[in-house]
């Protein structure tokens, strides 16, 4: 009996942990100022961190939003790797790759 009333009393804090944190987090305008540059940011970032040679570039924002009252985001990108090299200067007008060398993320 104690350890279904555990994992009931678990599951339920589980729950309402789950909805608190929807409850952080409003959907905004992908065009929103200040999202925009995070965006970028976040792009940068990854091709920084990333250990292939070739730069990836944002395809598309599948998610935006800002946890309320704050200049936290939440976001999902789809991003999509190019034919440029990661230092390369005009990584948004460089072509994606395409056939078996073509990625996405």
């Amino acid at each position: 009996m104690f350890p279904k009333a555990a994992l009931l009393l678990g599951l339920a804090v589980v729950g309402i942990h789950v909805r608190t944190i929807q409850k952080e987090f409003v959907d905004i305008s992908k065009d929103h100022d200040y999202f925009a540059v995070s965006v970028e940011f976040a792009v940068a970032w990854f091709n920084r961190a990333h250990e292939e040679e070739h730069a990836y570039k944002l395809l598309e924002v599948r998610r935006a939003q800002q946890k309320k009252y704050r200049w936290i985001y939440l976001m999902d990108l789809e991003l999509g790797r190019t034919i440029c090299k990661k230092h390369d200067e005009d990584i948004d007008n460089c072509p994606l790759q395409e056939g078996p060398e073509q990625k996405k993320v």
